[in-house]
Order: C-alpha cells, then sequence, then structure tokens
C-alpha cells in the first residue's frame, strides 16, 4: 500500500483513528494508511465542497440509524482542540448536561465569560433518544463528495441523540435543502427537533468562544436568548 497521503499530528490522533474505524464501518471516509501516537496518515482524496447532498442525508440517517446501548464512548476525544468527555451515561438529558455544556460553561467561565447554567433537563423534558452513532462535529467543512460520492470526515465520534449531529449541519452556512429533506425522508425526526436543536449547537458555539475568543460571544448570547423563550 502506499504511503503518500495527508498526514495529520496531534496528540488526539489516536482518538480519531479510533472515530474514523467506527465510522468507516457504515460510511465512508478517508482510508488510515498509517497512524502513531500523534500522527495519522490518511489516503488523499479529490474532494469537492459540492456534489449529491441527497446521497450525504440518506448516509447520515444510515450512521444515526447503528444505536448503541448508552450514550458516550469508550473513550474520551476531542472537539476541534478541546477535550470532549464521554463518560458512559444511561440519562441523555444528564450526559449532554454533564459532558457537554458543563465543561464548557465551566471552560468560559476561567476564560473570563459569565455563561448561565442551564436548565437541560427541563429543555429535554419528555425526550427519550436512542443512542446513535455520531460524527459528533459535523458542519460544512467536516463533510465533501468525490467521484464516488459523499465522506466525512475529522470526527468527535460518540453515541448521542441523533438531532446533535443534525443540528451542527444548520451553523456556520448550514447544508442544503434537499440533504435534510433526504435525512427527514429516510429517519424521520421527533416533534421538537427545531426547538432542541438551539441546545446542541450552545455546545458547538461555546466550544468556539473558547478556542476563539469573544467574536462568538454574541452567537452564544442570541443562542442563549432563543432557550430562554422556549
Amino acid at each position: 500500500m502506499s504511503r503518500t497521503g495527508f498526514r495529520k499530528r496531534g496528540q488526539s490522533a489516536e482518538a480519531e483513528v479510533d472515530g474514523l474505524r467506527a465510522l468507516g464501518a457504515v460510511v465512508r471516509v478517508p482510508r488510515i494508511l498509517d497512524h502513531g501516537a500523534d500522527f495519522i496518515l490518511l489516503e488523499q482524496l479529490d474532494l469537492k465542497r459540492s456534489g449529491d447532498w441527497t446521497a450525504m442525508g440518506r448516509m447520515l440517517a444510515k450512521l444515526h440509524r447503528q444505536h448503541g446501548e448508552r450514550f458516550g464512548w469508550h473513550r474520551d476525544n476531542t472537539i476541534g482542540l478541546s477535550p470532549q468527555f464521554n463518560k458512559w451515561t444511561d440519562d441523555w438529558a444528564e450526559f449532554f448536561a454533564e459532558q457537554r455544556l458543563k465543561p464548557q460553561i465551566e471552560m468560559a467561565k476561567s476564560n473570563g465569560f459569565s455563561i448561565p447554567v442551564f436548565p437541560v433537563e427541563e429543555i429535554l423534558k419528555g425526550h427519550n433518544p436512542k443512542p446513535s452513532l455520531l460524527h459528533g462535529d459535523l458542519w460544512a467543512g467536516n463533510a465533501g463528495f468525490i467521484e464516488d460520492g459523499p465522506v466525512l470526515f475529522d470526527p468527535a465520534v460518540y453515541y448521542g441523540d441523533r438531532e446533535a449531529d443534525l443540528a451542527m449541519t444548520e451553523l456556520f452556512g448550514g447544508f442544503p435543502r434537499e440533504f435534510y429533506a433526504a435525512y427527514r425522508k429516510a429517519y424521520p425526526l421527533d416533534a421538537g427537533y427545531e426547538q432542541r436543536k438551539h441546545l446542541y449547537n450552545l455546545y458547538h458555539l461555546l466550544n468556539h468562544l473558547n478556542l476563539f475568543g469573544p467574536g462568538y460571544l454574541a452567537q452564544v448570547q442570541r443562542t442563549l436568548g432563543l432557550l430562554d423563550a422556549l
């Protein structure tokens, strides 16, 4: 096998290898050519940003139909450059509050931002999703197309509410309408998604606030306002 490809370096390499293998058992991801404690060598793909978005929607639905018994993952990983905690948990609201929002809120406070602790349990009351296999960091920059079809990459894998993946696709430009139509046809969403998506995206906005600074504060505050209005 050729050892030419796209090389990535970082302390999260082993966790990314783990995530790519999990996703790659179900959907198309870059093939792993080699890896070590601090690097991954991936096949070099001729990626394009536009393509068959209907196929992308169906592919994500297929991924989300892979269910686990609990929420979390067998190891912690990263979301961007931030730690992402994945302790196995039976209750989704507890998982999202303790493993997702709480660490980001605490990090924000240490960075000088005042973010209220949000009543996750109230917003998610009565919502009992199955633990779906998630990409975990699914914005437009982590999805693309090759000649054979759609590809996902740069994951932050765990078992969670599939709506969390779908919600992130609406951030930072969003995906085309045909993607959402295909996903909903393949795997219809529960009532209330349009409200819950703001809670799920708060996690990613807080992470961007912590990584990149106050340029994201206004978006965080707008999202908090939307959640207050629920």
